[in-house]
């Protein structure tokens, strides 16, 4: 029985940091790793509603994006979206390479070792500041946090909801080994 979330229809490509500027600008951290595709897109949805805003310009300034909306045109307005994740339809995502893979993807995938040990599923994953991404799996020995490298990953397999890992010395605390 698989417990994988159904494909969600938006993804996040920014957050809204602040306001930029008295004319609605927004200043976006960057959730992407194709920023420079956010410019030939038309429409973004913002907030929780993903109420469509068109785009009008986006431009980028110490590693993050600025915003310009048609809809958003003051400070005030700016303000009211801060804290809001901007996100792209499924449709527009760029296409991904083999290989490749959206976290939302990988959630609720079973993890077992190459020796054929259940570890449990992958309940999140985050990228490490500056690193690679990081499987965070719940199951029978707990919480594990997996990286995602070649020399741990063996065999991740999207279709079938399951990832082959070998386990490196010092993955697992002492007393699980």
């Amino acid at each position: 029985m698989s417990e994988k979330q159904p494909e969600p229809r938006y993804l996040a490509i920014g957050r809204i940091v602040r306001p930029h500027g008295v004319r609605g600008e927004l200043r976006v951290e960057i959730l992407t790793d194709y920023p420079e595709r956010v410019a030939a897109l038309r429409t973004l949805y913002i907030g929780p509603e993903h109420r469509p805003y068109t785009l009008k310009t986006v431009r980028f300034h110490q590693e993050a994006m600025l915003l310009t909306l048609e809809e958003c045109t003051t400070r005030d307005a700016a303000e009211a979206l801060r804290g809001n994740l901007v996100e792209v339809t499924l449709a527009d995502a760029i296409p991904l390479d083999e290989g490749e893979y959206y976290h939302f993807q990988v959630i609720g995938m079973q993890v077992e070792t190459d020796t054929g040990e259940v570890l449990g599923r992958i309940t999140d994953v985050f990228t490490a500041p500056g690193a690679n991404d990081v499987f965070v799996v719940h199951g029978p020995l707990g919480e594990i946090l997996l990286p995602v490298i070649e020399d741990v990953i063996v065999n991740l397999d999207v279709a079938a909801g399951r990832v082959r890992v070998h386990l490196l010395p010092g993955l697992l605390d002492a007393e699980e080994v």
